[in-house]
């Protein structure tokens, strides 16, 4: 069935073509006319071309949000809070996902197509190339994720470094001894930086051994075959701290299969305090990063940098949170929230009397 077109409408209504764009169009027009105008496109069936509108305001209401693995729930929960956030104020969010940097790459090149008004990216790897697209990125992008120091782009971080410092001091204060670090891959940003973190928060403890393995990927599938790497070892570790919360579910998995029991022959922690870790039974403790702040912020950034071009690039850090559950402590009541305090021991209980003063 071809098209209802504006002239057809225009006819319809007994006005001229210009006198109809007008009236669909919210400009100046007698309220006459108006009536005319949206009685014969209703009578027609007359559906606005928003290619046409768009390119004719400048403007698609349309914001991306582009991450690396669409399945990831850390990804689920920060879009939920971006879609609110930008919905609010008149826009449609539209998903992609980037999966390696070259496409990441891709994406942000395509921006000149002009199909979006700006984006939201979390780029697992951050290149040179990465960073040259972004720079000459016809709208704003905001990146989730951490970007070098000075690079001119409003940027959301999470702090991977005390997120490590919380899990081994957590760790260290059940009497652990002995921890292998089941990282992802060690050249992505997260994996970069939260490898870096561990070595940093295991030096402030000589009396704790350590080890490392990279897993092909932040998945489950890829914590287990990591976890069972590390568990097999001729020197079994007696905690392990998994580089996100789907690596841990993957090393509970190894764990059980080896029919080790769990906290009792072995602590396992995660990062990001997904829900998954919550339902889990024993319960995963992990470090909260903040993942709905990190999204609104975010968002709020996007907004700002539409209005406002010209502002001065920010860079956000939010704070994470260690939650304790059964994985790595019977002592602890399940989901306890234990308060970032600035050297804190990992010790709920210590660290509250510290934060209160």
């Amino acid at each position: 069935m071809a098209r209802v077109t504006i002239t057809q409408v225009a006819a319809h209504a007994g006005v001229s073509i210009a006198s109809a764009s007008r009236a669909l169009n919210g400009q100046i027009a007698s309220a006459e006319t108006i009536a005319k105008v949206r009685d014969a496109a209703a009578a027609l069936g007359y559906i606005a071309d928003a290619t046409a509108q768009s390119l004719k305001r400048g403007r698609t209401d349309q914001l991306a949000y582009a991450v690396a693995d669409i399945g990831n729930p850390v990804y689920v929960e920060m879009m939920s809070v971006i879609e609110r956030v930008v919905s609010s104020s008149g826009y449609r969010l539209v998903l992609s996902s980037t999966g390696t940097s070259s496409s990441s790459v891709d994406v942000v090149r395509d921006l000149g197509r002009g199909y979006v008004d700006g984006m939201i990216l979390s780029p697992l790897r951050v290149t040179d190339e990465l960073l040259a697209a972004l720079a000459a990125s016809p709208v704003p992008v905001v990146v989730l994720g951490r970007l070098p120091d000075g690079a001119p782009l409003d940027n959301v971080r999470a702090d991977s470094p005390t997120a490590m410092r919380l899990i081994v001091d957590h760790l260290v204060a059940e009497g652990r001894r002995d921890l292998a670090f089941v990282n992802g891959p060690a050249d992505t940003t997260p994996g970069m930086y939260r490898r870096d973190g561990f070595a940093a928060a295991v030096a402030a403890h000589p009396d704790v051994a350590t080890r490392s393995v990279d897993a092909a990927d932040f998945t489950i599938a890829a914590g287990y075959a990591a976890a069972l790497e590390a568990l097999q070892h001729d020197r079994r570790p007696d905690a392990i701290v998994a580089a996100n919360d789907l690596i841990g579910i993957g090393a509970l998995r190894a764990a059980e299969d080896l029919g080790l029991t769990v906290p009792d022959d072995i602590s396992i922690t995660g990062v990001d305090n997904t829900e998954l870790a919550g339902v889990l039974r024993p319960g995963l403790t992990s470090v909260d990063l903040g993942a709905e702040e990190r999204g609104r912020v975010a968002a709020d950034l996007l907004l700002a940098r539409i209005s406002e071009p010209s502002r001065p690039a920010h860079t956000v850090t939010v704070a994470p949170t260690l939650v304790v559950r059964g994985s790595s402590s019977r002592a602890h009541d399940h989901g306890r929230i234990a308060p970032f305090v600035e050297g804190g021991s990992g010790d709920p209980d210590l660290d509250e009397e510290r934060a209160a003063g």
